[in-house]
């Protein structure tokens, strides 16, 4: 009885999906028409707010498919825009019966008491998200951990959740926006079945950690938590517990690493880090960030695909205090990243960063993508013209078009970039949200550090030391090497000429622009004049 009332739950939720789908089919086909051209923000705005609540009220992998698509947010309209940045991946707790259920199911046992797995555990959670909720508990030999536990409706619903995404993202294509998304469906829907997979995550973290400690720059600086697999299966995982400051609580960690200003001062430690000041400042900190996502990209070709500030903790180094340390969290949703592509990538942004338009032709061609303008300056970030590129040919500016003229020029031209989608790597769908992600988190610490020239560095030096190139090509990739060197100098006087000046308007009480302020202005205004597309200020926050 229980299994037929959750099938027809689950039957139900498909059909209002179903519904929800075909009436936002049906409201564009009838409002979106030249004769109705001041209507359609208002028609945004409705269709925002359905797909809002379509995700919010099934929860579970809603939420993660809501991200999925939200990935590539500054691409719609204003309204979804806003909508989609309030996907926070947080949820109410389950009740600890079902986590008491979970226990019993995957262990034979309760998480604590006589015959408990654990000597101590706390049946409030510390964390709940859509999928899982984290609860710290006590070994019996005396270690304190955090136990991620699975949701037990998301395990049951899986399937039919996978299989409404697909067919959102087939109405968005055929019914809705007219543009090809569908062709990603398959990808992402592989990559979120892995996230409910623990014993997965597991691996995923266990490889992660063997690759930091591989890499001598990173060695110190960055900590991935252990995980107990006598403590974990397929729905719950145990790993060590860490206590620091997540970077999402921005005041905090400026306090930590001993910044100067007022938020700071202000600014509430855990107990155990009254007092506690690390070397470095927040420069230390986005500089082990942005080292460590460009040699997962660029090197290991392993990324981890959610970098957003809550899954990152900052503590004092366990064996030099005065140091930090960044602990990344939650290793369930991974890309490999293959070395042909992770080459064409990393000649791509060494392409990028020394304007050469010859190099970047070659790979934006082989991935399917047209306008490789756009494509430059949305993997940058910045607005790029690169050498050899012909200027757009007449048509009316953007700003003198109508709302519907406006989203008709808007879809011709995103047409016009995805070109070949059966070429196009899929990886870059996760890749370009980690980028944003870490663009984000360094601007909301005020650009410490230049992300362009740390990333462009890893790119170039990855090129060098990949183990399946010839000595000729070697040879000739050194020669480029140091070439970019030199290209790369003048990339670190714009970025320090932007801190003289941000300094410079602080010190005369004027309004200050952060270096990735500055870039993410310029790119909204690219982005507005070349497609359309008006992003909104806080697209690329983390």
């Amino acid at each position: 009885m229980a299994a037929k009332a959750s099938l027809t739950l689950l039957l139900d939720c498909f059909y209002c999906l179903r519904m929800d789908c075909a009436a936002i089919s049906i409201d564009y086909k009838l409002n979106f028409k030249p004769e109705k051209a001041d209507q359609i923000p208002l028609l945004h705005e409705r269709v925002a707010q359905r797909m809002y609540d379509l995700f919010t009220l099934n929860g579970g992998l809603y939420i993660k498919m809501g991200q999925a698509i939200g990935a590539n947010a500054p691409l719609m309209p204003r309204p979804m825009q806003d909508k989609f940045g309030r996907l926070f991946d947080d949820a109410p707790q389950i009740p600890y019966e079902s986590v008491l259920a979970v226990f019993k199911k995957e262990f034979g046992r309760p998480p604590a008491g006589p015959d408990g797995l654990f000597e101590e555990f706390e049946e409030q959670a510390m964390a709940s998200a859509s999928v899982a909720q984290v609860h710290k508990a006590k070994t019996k030999d005396g270690r304190w951990v955090a136990v991620k536990i699975q949701k037990p409706d998301v395990s049951r619903q899986i399937n039919y959740d996978l299989t409404a995404f697909k067919a959102v993202m087939w109405m968005f294509e055929h019914w809705v926006f007219d543009l090809p998304v569908y062709f990603v469906a398959d990808f992402i829907t592989d990559h979120l079945k892995q996230e409910l997979d623990f014993v997965q995550e597991a691996t995923n973290s266990r490889t992660m950690a063997a690759f930091v400690a591989a890499e001598p720059r990173l060695a110190q600086q960055v900590h991935i938590p252990k995980v107990y697999p006598e403590y974990s299966s397929k729905r719950i995982m145990t790993a060590e517990w860490i206590d620091g400051v997540r970077l999402s609580n921005r005041a905090s960690i400026r306090k930590l690493m001993g910044e100067r200003d007022k938020d700071a001062q202000a600014a509430q430690l855990p107990p155990h880090l009254e007092g506690v000041r690390l070397q470095g400042g927040v420069r230390a900190v986005m500089q082990s960030m942005v080292e460590l996502f460009s040699a997962q990209m660029f090197s290991w070709g392993w990324v981890h695909c959610d970098p957003h500030p809550g899954n990152i903790i900052i503590r004092p180094h366990p064996e030099r205090p005065g140091k930090p340390q960044l602990v990344l969290l939650d290793h369930g949703l991974y890309v490999r990243v293959q070395e042909p592509f992770r080459r064409q990538y990393a000649t791509l942004w060494r392409g990028l960063l020394a304007a050469d338009f010859k190099a970047i032709e070659g790979v934006i061609t082989q991935w399917g993508f047209g306008a490789p303008d756009l494509f430059a300056s949305a993997t940058l970030m910045r607005p790029i013209k690169l050498r050899g590129q012909k200027p757009r040919k007449g048509g009316v500016p953007m700003a003198e078009l109508n709302q519907y003229d406006h989203g008709v020029m808007m879809k011709a031209r995103l047409k016009e970039f995805l070109t070949d989608t059966d070429k196009m790597p899929k990886e870059l769908i996760f890749l370009g949200r980690n980028m944003r992600i870490v663009q984000g988190n360094n601007q909301a610490l005020g650009s410490p550090v230049n992300r362009i020239k740390i990333t462009g560095y890893w790119a170039s030096r990855s090129l060098v030391t990949m183990p399946s190139l010839t000595l000729s090509e070697r040879i000739r990739e050194y020669w480029h090497y140091f070439i970019f060197q030199t290209v790369m100098l003048s990339i670190d006087t714009a970025f320090w000429l932007s801190k003289l000046n941000e300094m410079t308007r602080r010190f005369l009480g004027l309004k200050t622009e952060s270096f990735e302020d500055e870039l993410e202005r310029s790119m909204r205004g690219y982005a507005k004049t070349h497609m359309g597309v008006d992003v909104a200020p806080d697209a690329f926050n983390g």
